[in-house]
């Protein structure tokens, strides 16, 4: 079994995203948002509803595209302290900074 951490970006890069994610084959996936809207998971107004809506559009294709499950969904990096993935896919400057704050990554 394969975990990859899909982190999420703006919207013009989750084709890009996708085919990251499908090339390492995951059997699992969670996905960070990256937003600086931090109640964006209960928050009602429309960019937040727009962003939700973009989320379950993208995680229906990642399931799609890959046969992977999403097991999760991320608001911030903190949640993820501790939790081991076999990748991380997504913006690069991302990724760095998930590894400088400690998040723990299986190589």
């Amino acid at each position: 079994m394969s975990d990859l951490l899909a982190i999420v970006g703006p919207a013009a890069s989750e084709d890009e995203l996708l085919e990251e994610i499908a090339y390492a084959r995951p059997d699992r996936v969670t996905v960070l948002v990256e937003s600086s809207a931090t109640d964006w998971g209960s928050e009602e107004s429309e960019p937040a509803r727009a962003l939700r809506d973009r989320i379950a559009g993208l995680l229906a294709r990642i399931e799609r595209r890959t046969g992977a499950i999403v097991v999760g969904i991320a608001g911030n990096r903190e949640q993820l302290r501790g939790w081991r993935f076999d990748r991380v896919v997504g913006a690069r400057a991302a990724r760095a900074r998930i590894a400088r704050a400690g998040a723990v990554l299986a190589a």
